[in-house]
């Protein structure tokens, strides 16, 4: 079993340049065309058949540790995401008069996904440093970074933490979608989401994996220039673990998104 190869919601060309490179994919790798929806992402990512999916750094290191097999993270050129890192953009509207991210304390915050590494986390981790005893008055969870970014247009909501590959894929093609909205600061970097398969599969099948996703870059250079991706790099678990530090980081003081 195969899914989408990003976690992303992205612009129609973003989304046609995925299908073309999982397709590629299947064939270097001989694999049957089959792709299923995705209803349920936590029972996809142990699915026992899955043989290439994406998933958010924080649930990898955390719920999804030692029950699937890391492939490799992708080396995105994009202007705030490179290097296979990418962080979160901490955004408000334009016309806010805030000039810091202490002018927002009190303020409605949103957030994409209670186990988001760039919504969640990384946002946790920045606000802990101007606040550890509770930043927003009212904090709304959306479902995803799309809708957080339609509220924080519709003044629904007055800051959200957006992950800076969906931020960078959007302001590439000039979406309307961030029209109105500046960034009003940047989280610390972060290790971008890594590439999964079975854990019944070995580290061997895993890198051939790999090979065949960077095999399949260089055949169709058009897709890896929609994409913004250069190559998947080998990765491990000890990439992940510094997400675990801002966890820790911001517990140890106590910090809390809402003031008590």
């Amino acid at each position: 079993m195969i899914s989408d190869l990003s976690m992303y919601v992205a612009p129609a060309r973003v989304v046609q340049a995925q299908e073309t490179w999982l397709q590629r994919v299947r064939e270097i790798l001989g694999e049957p065309r089959e792709q299923r929806p995705v209803l349920d992402p936590a029972s996809h990512w142990l699915a026992p058949d899955l043989l290439l999916s994406q998933t958010c750094g924080y649930p990898f290191i955390t719920s999804l540790l030692g029950k699937v097999r890391l492939i490799g993270r992708p080396r995105y050129e994009l202007a705030h995401s490179s290097g296979g890192e990418h962080c979160s953009l901490l955004l408000c509207r334009a016309d806010s008069s805030v000039a810091d991210l202490a002018d927002l304390q009190g303020s409605h915050g949103l957030i994409n996904a209670r186990d988001s590494n760039s919504g969640m986390n990384l946002l946790r981790h920045t606000l802990a440093g101007v606040n550890p005893h509770g930043f927003f008055s009212k904090l709304t969870y959306t479902g995803s970074h799309r809708e957080s970014i339609r509220r924080l247009r519709h003044h629904d909501g007055d800051l959200a933490a957006i992950d800076s590959v969906t931020y960078d894929y959007l302001a590439r093609d000039d979406s309307e979608e961030i029209d109105g909205l500046k960034i009003l600061a940047r989280s610390v970097r972060s290790p971008c989401l890594p590439y999964i398969t079975s854990i019944r599969r070995t580290a061997y099948e895993a890198d051939s994996i790999r090979n065949a996703m960077n095999q399949a870059l260089s055949q169709l250079p058009e897709v890896s220039r929609d994409l913004a991706i250069k190559e998947v790099l080998p990765a491990s678990e000890a990439d992940y673990e510094c997400l675990l530090e801002y966890e820790r980081s911001a517990v140890r003081c106590g910090f809390s998104f809402v003031s008590t």
